[in-house]
């Protein structure tokens, strides 16, 4: 794969990017389509890297969390059920994003959100990255205090100072990272089953029949099973992290098209199967453990962990454990923070025009993480994940709607439309619908019409927001996708053209005609841009003198 050349430059550019900003290999392109110069790594590659993301150990304590709560049988099929939701709403996410180049804030601007419409589901993902973060986080200081006495305060410092080195040098380094401590993981992961399977396995029956620690009983309970889907459910926001890894996928070919499905799908919806698993998993352990080591600590999953692997390693298993337990959180933590920055850049860019580099977010989400962490996050696990699954799966399930309902019947363009300047502010077929559901589902939540749909409101939600998209965009005809006829239209994705205020070249689906510059305008500076006031959708806007060859979406 050849990378592209830029032209030579005439004149001197109208902008300059900050020296972190206008480094590519540690910008990830955080703002723009993902070239396809830069998809230099293979579909096994992408998606171990996506699947290195999932290592985390919040599963464990989500699914003790819920399994306590609710008892064995109501709790298990919550997990179960909100993880077939999370596939089937992931499934088109993740392809979308493979096949466009793009990470889930570009691509909620085209899925009915419009331009400035999808900095609010930005502040949703981002909320998703500092909360994990923290409980992430908080798991990793459980470790180092259990492990070598660090005070918790000072472990959650050390937890969050251990992965910037990662975060902050983007997709080469996390690659890299993911592929080298997924051996040590894999072995981690399986040995306390293991060691459970051979050692009791008469405890398994017992744990079928366990009624959970707060007299839920061991009979379903609807009440029960909604309650746990919800905090179950507060995990669909990972597809986002996932795609923020897809947008690398290289270009699907009849030669790939086997191995890049079965990476999307893998690492795409595919991540919930394994996090079902951990989250049932977890909820063994703690059981398992609840005798030796209490209630509180048996929902932390560095004490479970230990008591399970204790017979097998002896001596070592303290140290084993730690390790174990500190790999994992630095493999998705440094996921987290990545994300986090991608998610927080997209947001101050469009807020402020200013874009000084992605690396600069890293800072602000652990910062904010950190401060999660040292209020006592983890200590309001089943509250916090459980109101906000209510506006994530508002989110998710609009784009979803979007992608499967909407564009197949035409009603919005068939391709994902991210640029600035042919996107409406705010599309309300997909903000409306959002809004709307998450309203409707939070008021719910906290009892207004009833135990029941306070127990169900994120399906509420995902009901309400899979309904409205195609209802609204068939009654506004699909007018608000559009604020004009995108013009740069090429049938070579790979073709360049120099960006009139940089002055770099950029790949035809990150270039936008500009009225005002007369010329090519790549998608950043486009966005950056707080005097043009959008005067390319105005009427009479006179059109590039630029000639453009024609462009065809990706099939």
């Amino acid at each position: 794969m050849t990378e592209t050349v830029p032209t030579r430059k005439t004149t001197p550019p109208k902008r300059r990017y900050a020296k972190l900003a206008a480094n590519e290999n540690r910008e990830d392109y955080s703002l723009r389509f993902a070239a396809h110069s830069f998809r230099r790594w293979r579909p096994a590659v992408v998606a171990t890297t996506a699947l290195g993301g999932i290592a985390y150990l919040a599963d464990f304590a989500i699914g003790a969390s819920i399994v306590f709560s609710y008892g064995f049988t109501s709790g298990v099929l919550a997990i179960l059920a909100a993880a077939l939701v999370i596939f089937v709403t992931g499934t088109p996410i993740a392809a979308a994003c493979a096949k466009y180049g793009v990470d889930m804030d570009l691509l909620t601007r085209g899925a009915g959100f419009g331009y400035f419409g999808s900095t609010l589901t930005s502040l949703v993902y981002a909320s998703f990255t500092v909360i994990f973060f923290a409980l992430e986080g908080s798991i990793m200081a459980q470790a180092f205090d259990l492990a070598l006495g660090v005070p918790l305060p000072v472990g959650y410092l050390l937890s969050t100072l251990i992965v910037l080195p990662f975060a902050l040098y983007g997709m080469g380094a996390l690659a890299k990272m993911q592929t080298w401590t997924q051996p040590l993981w894999i072995v981690g992961l399986v040995l306390p089953f293991v060691v459970v399977a051979v050692r009791e396995p008469g405890r398994l029956a017992e744990f079928a029949s366990f009624g959970g620690t707060e007299g839920a009983g061991s009979q379903f309970s609807a009440i029960g099973f909604g309650f746990g889907m919800g905090v179950a459910l507060s995990l669909i926001g990972q597809i986002g992290e996932q795609a923020d890894y897809l947008r690398f996928m290289p270009e699907k070919t009849a030669e790939n098209k086997r191995s890049w499905w079965a990476a999307v799908l893998a690492a795409g919806p595919g991540w919930v199967i394994l996090g079902a698993a951990k989250q049932i998993g977890g909820a063994l352990l703690a059981f398992l453990a609840l005798g030796a080591v209490g209630e509180a600590h048996a929902l932390e999953p560095i004490a479970p962990y230990l008591e399970a692997v204790k017979p097998a390693l002896g001596p070592v298993a303290l140290t084993f454990a730690a390790l174990f337990v500190v790999v994992s959180q630095i493999k998705i933590n440094a996921t987290n923070a990545y994300s986090g920055s991608l998610s927080f850049a997209n947001f101050f860019s469009r807020v402020l025009h200013r874009h000084p580099g992605r690396v600069w977010y890293v800072l602000v989400n652990c910062g904010i993480a950190l401060a999660l962490m040292e209020f006592g996050a983890f200590a309001l696990l089943n509250k916090i994940l459980g109101f906000y699954s209510n506006v994530a799966i508002a989110w998710i399930g609009a784009v979803c709607a979007d992608l499967l309902i909407v564009k197949p019947l035409g009603w919005s363009p068939r391709y994902v439309e991210f640029k600035r300047a042919y996107l409406h502010k705010v599309n309300p077929v997909g903000f409306g619908s959002m809004v709307f559901a998450s309203a409707v589902s939070i008021t719910a939540y906290f009892g207004a019409f009833g135990e029941f749909l306070a127990a169900f409101s994120p399906l509420l939600a995902l009901v309400i927001a899979v309904v409205c998209v195609p209802l609204l965009a068939w009654l506004t005809g699909g007018r608000y996708y559009l604020a004009r006829p995108n013009t740069v239209q090429t049938g070579e994705l790979r073709a360049t053209h120099n960006c009139t205020v940089c002055g770099d070249a950029y790949e035809l689906p990150d270039i936008a005609d500009c009225s005002r510059q007369q010329g090519a305008i790549c998608s950043l500076c486009c966005t950056l841009d707080a005097t043009c006031h959008d005067e390319c959708q105005k009427p009479g806007a006179s059109p590039t003198s630029l000639p453009m060859p024609t462009f065809h979406p990706p099939t």
